[in-house]
């Protein structure tokens, strides 16, 4: 396998384009605002936070997902939302990440004191206004930092969520779970359309978060349909959990740009459809499908190990079968916090445990440009790919790659 130095690939131009905000935050951040907002932590020590919540392994994704009741928790207020998303900025760009899309679920936070837009317009001060200081940086010919941010609808929420959905199932006292769900998804992808259309907030994306299995993404395709008619791009969690069938029902149903994981993509065993009577050619049409149409896998490898416990090693995992079919991926951290990541180290990991021949790396970096939900237009897009481009070459001709 061709190797690189943990310098070059720090020095890359990178992005992330898989990256919850409420799951990427300074550890240090958090005990400092958990203290200040009287917020109840199991340790107000990073390395006992690291022991008993963060940790670099967990049993399964619902221990995972158990540090996000913290996150979300001191995530209450515009000056703590804004100063996650300004130091998450400044911590990309000091490895090398020039774009960053931070995702999150803006109705998780919103309360009797902050709106949608209030939520949203937090987030991008603090990018905003890390854009701007690291503008100075920033040598002639070199891409600038530049970001996007995704509004993410829940797959499976519940009235205890946070005092909005206390609110809104308190409104639909006589729908079921599944229609308040699937109405409180199509209101946030009204605001983010009127957000996205009327305000100077970089809200470029849609995405689909939480339980995959139980709540399949057709419960939200009236959202879905919503901002794909108004042209707000879109990404969707599928093939986590679940199987090819999640996969294709994101892209088929909720028109998904991209995709986050694709995990179990070529798993011909989750295939579960009695209607299917082949499951292997189903799976080989809908891989060639995504490597035709160039939708692109948002690849976790790092959370992917911690999720599943079936996965004992990346020799499992399915990035390399991914490569070898032409697919479009780009590596994410999905949460920097939580998984103990960084993109340069997921990059790492990339290249010392899959064939990765020069070509093939930079296309793998080239694809993040490329794929992004970029906040300007077409030929703005163009010319910020070209820049990354010319400095890919020239780290990778300063360091002998070729």
């Amino acid at each position: 396998m061709t190797e690189y130095s943990l310098e070059f690939l720090r020095r890359l131009p990178k992005t992330d384009l898989h990256l919850h905000l409420d799951g990427s935050m300074r550890l240090g951040t958090l005990v400092e605002l958990a203290r200040d907002a009287k917020v109840e932590l199991p340790s107000y020590t990073e390395d006992g936070l690291r022991a008993t919540v963060f940790k670099d392994r967990y049993a399964n994704l619902n221990e995972y997902l158990k540090g996000f009741a913290y996150t979300c928790a001191v995530m209450q207020n515009a000056e703590a939302i804004e100063r996650i998303s300004y130091e998450l900025a400044m911590d990309n760009f000091a490895e090398g990440v020039r774009y960053i899309e931070p995702r999150f679920a803006p109705q998780l936070m919103m309360n009797d004191r902050m709106s949608l837009s209030d939520v949203l317009g937090a987030a991008d001060r603090g990018l905003k206004r890390a854009k701007q200081e690291l503008a100075a940086l920033v040598v002639a010919g070199e891409p600038e930092f530049e970001y996007g941010l995704i509004a993410c609808a829940m797959r499976f929420c519940n009235e205890k969520f946070s005092p909005f959905y206390r609110q809104f199932f308190g409104l639909h006292q006589y729908s079921s779970s599944r229609e308040v769900i699937r109405d409180v998804s199509l209101e946030l992808a009204k605001g983010a359309i009127a957000i996205a259309r009327g305000s100077d907030i970089q809200l470029v994306g849609f995405d689909l978060a939480g339980a995959e299995y139980g709540y399949p993404a057709d419960n939200h395709r009236e959202s879905y349909d919503y901002v794909h008619k108004r042209f707000l791009m879109k990404t969707v969690h599928a093939g986590e959990a679940y199987g090819p069938e999640s996969i294709f029902q994101a892209i088929t149903k909720l028109h998904a740009d991209r995709i986050g994981h694709g995990l179990f993509l070529f798993d011909e065993s989750k295939v579960l459809s009695p209607d299917i009577a082949d499951p292997a050619r189903y799976v080989n049409d809908l891989v060639n499908y995504i490597a035709g149409k160039r939708i692109t896998l948002e690849v976790c490898l790092t959370s992917n190990l911690q999720t599943v416990p079936e996965m004992k090693d990346l020799a499992s995992h399915p990035l390399g079968r991914m490569l070898d079919n032409h697919i479009s991926v780009t590596l994410c951290t999905d949460n920097r916090l939580v998984s103990n990541t960084t993109v340069t180290t997921e990059y790492c990991l990339a290249t010392r445990h899959f064939d990765m021949p020069a070509p093939r790396l930079k296309e793998l970096v080239v694809n993040g440009f490329k794929r992004a939900f970029f906040p300007g237009s077409y030929a703005e897009k163009r010319t910020y790919v070209r820049q990354a481009i010319t400095y890919y070459e020239r780290v990778a001709a300063e360091f002998g790659v070729v």
